[in-house]
């Protein structure tokens, strides 16, 4: 049987990359929920529990690093990971990612790293690490609506470009999603997407 090398896909704005953990983890948690409003009914000794969204899940994955055989700085393998909480210079925010390993693919983005060095050459180059990585979920507005059926769909609206506006950004407001800008480039016919004039409508056209 192959072993399955764990993965961080790491969704750049120009390019995704790969990143292996040096071991795969011997555990993972996983936690879930939904939030419930309470309604106060007259009448009613209990108030009532409504349902108003479900929760993101979060995962938190405890990796661990060694390289004292090969002598070398360990962080020149953490540092790969932790990275991922830098911001994006063209995203304007640290980029989104998933964690792969066998079955379990998850995307998200990071929220926090804890990391913890435990041993180190004479030196004082550390070469063991442990990293706690704590992930919480992320989707789309196009991947939520394709995956919850709902009655009414998401409808066209118009919007007046500021100044500043690039199409990505509407995108990411208006979609949680820079990359489908292309959308409302091919709604409102525009070739050039730098070329974007404020005070400018534009037709943001509903994801199928």
């Amino acid at each position: 049987m192959t072993l399955s090398k764990a993965q961080f896909w790491i969704f750049r704005s120009k390019e995704t990359e790969k990143v292996d953990v040096l071991f795969n983890p011997t555990e993972y948690e996983m936690e879930s929920g939904n939030q419930y409003s309470e309604q106060e009914i007259a009448g009613l000794q209990t108030p009532l529990s409504q349902f108003t969204s479900g929760e993101r899940t979060t995962l938190t994955l405890n990796l661990f690093f060694d390289t004292y055989e090969a002598g070398i700085d360990v962080r020149t393998h953490t540092s790969k990971i932790v990275g991922i909480l830098d911001v994006d210079s063209d995203l304007h925010t640290p980029p989104t990612c998933k964690f792969i390993w066998g079955s379990l693919d998850f995307k998200g983005v990071i929220t926090s790293i804890s990391q913890k060095y435990t041993m180190f050459l004479e030196t004082g180059v550390p070469v063991r690490a442990s990293l706690t990585v704590s992930m919480l979920s992320s989707q789309t507005m196009k991947e939520q609506y394709q995956e919850i059926p709902r009655q009414s769909a998401d409808r066209t609206k118009q919007k007046t470009v500021k100044q500043g506006d690039q199409l990505w950004s509407i995108a990411a407001e208006e979609y949680e999603d820079p990359g489908a800008w292309r959308h409302i480039a091919e709604a409102n016919g525009i070739d050039n997407p730098r070329m974007l004039l404020s005070g400018r409508s534009l037709t943001i056209p509903r994801l199928e």
